[in-house]
């Protein structure tokens, strides 16, 4: 048996303690088991441990479900990321409030460079789907998109996110014994090969109203941006976006018409500048200081780009009746272009410009 993991998942059963209390105790103590070994006068001088606190935690008992965790742990090789390790989301540790551990099962990398959380109704409309479809389309391959596994615009999102290439991580309001809402239950596990799952939540939790806050937090807090598209004035996605507030992320919100109830949430948002604008995939990589520095344009790049500009698809023998070029040549410019992400290249070889492009 884990000793020290089990120990950690100990650490996170006290009923009395939360994860901001948990933090100020690692703080102090460094380790789980010092904080166990600890004397009551010892804790008492953490702030917001009193002697009730601490007593509990002296006498608190693991008992069967910490070992139950460990061996479902074991058993579906889950990884735990414990706040005080490197894998743990660098990012979400920055937050207060971040969970002490976290249940991890995926491929994913949960502290890639950039990580965009999307939220939004779980009504959506075909406007919601089109923002979603063409700015997935346009990101970077690098971008891990983070949502929620719910229905709507959270599904939406990680089904583009898989389609376009995308890694894509779902968090959970339960534990991973189990897929809420039961119609993701193929979505998650084709995540499970193309980014992730990851909860707070311990096996055989349920998921509970007051499960989805705290799911909230780790979506916001995990991401550089949260985006929010098609919310009411008291969607869940507003309790998402005033946590990225909170912890110093953007908000970002799509607007939409002042009749639609979907988009009331959002563009109160940007009314009160609680969120900026999304206009298109290029302002939002640009506010994000995420355009890469892109090298100069050859000629027959140039002649390319104007060429594709002019309809949506092309056979990649329309390309090569234009640029006149042999067989092997088109392979290594349509691999140039590809690489510089100046094309898209689509299932049946058809080509379509990315939409950075038909502004140049």
């Amino acid at each position: 048996m884990d000793d020290s993991l089990y120990n950690k998942i100990a650490f996170t059963l006290i009923p009395s303690i939360g994860p901001v209390t948990r933090k100020l105790l690692l703080e102090t103590f460094a380790s789980v088991e010092n904080i166990f070994s600890a004397s009551v006068a010892d804790l008492c001088e953490v702030r917001g441990v009193g002697e009730k606190m601490a007593k509990e935690i002296k006498q608190f008992q693991p008992a069967e479900k910490t070992t139950e965790m460990l061996q479902f742990i074991q058993q579906h090789r889950i990884r735990p990321l414990f706040i005080t390790e490197a894998d743990y989301p660098q990012k979400l540790k920055e937050c207060p409030d971040a969970p002490t551990l976290l249940y991890y099962k995926g491929t994913a990398d949960v502290n890639a460079a950039k990580i965009i959380s999307i939220v939004g109704t779980r009504m959506p409309t075909a406007y919601g789907y089109h923002i979603i479809e063409s700015l997935l389309k346009a990101l970077p391959k690098e971008v891990l998109i983070v949502s929620g596994l719910a229905m709507g615009i959270d599904t939406i999102a990680h089904q583009l996110a898989l389609e376009n290439g995308l890694q894509t991580i779902g968090v959970l309001a339960h534990g991973l014994d189990e897929i809420y809402p039961p119609p993701n239950k193929n979505l998650a596990r084709a995540m499970l090969q193309q980014g992730g799952l990851l909860t707070e939540f311990h096996c055989k939790t349920i998921p509970e109203k007051y499960n989805f806050p705290k799911r909230n937090r780790v979506v916001a807090g995990m991401a550089d941006a949260t985006i929010v598209i098609e919310t009411a004035l008291k969607g869940g996605s507003t309790i998402t976006a005033d946590f990225a507030s909170q912890y110093h992320r953007e908000v970002i919100a799509v607007p939409g018409r002042i009749t639609d109830q979907r988009s009331r949430g959002c563009n109160k948002l940007i009314q009160e500048n609680r969120a900026s604008i999304y206009i298109n995939p290029e302002d939002l990589l640009q506010q994000l200081n995420w355009v890469p520095a892109s090298a100069p344009l050859t000629e027959i790049e140039k002649s390319c780009i104007a060429f594709l500009k002019s309809k949506e698809l092309f056979s990649q023998d329309e390309l090569l009746a234009f640029t006149q070029l042999d067989f092997g040549g088109l392979a290594s410019l349509v691999f140039e272009l590809e690489t510089k992400q100046i094309i898209q290249v689509l299932p049946g070889n058809q080509i379509t410009l990315m939409p950075a492009y038909y502004s140049i």
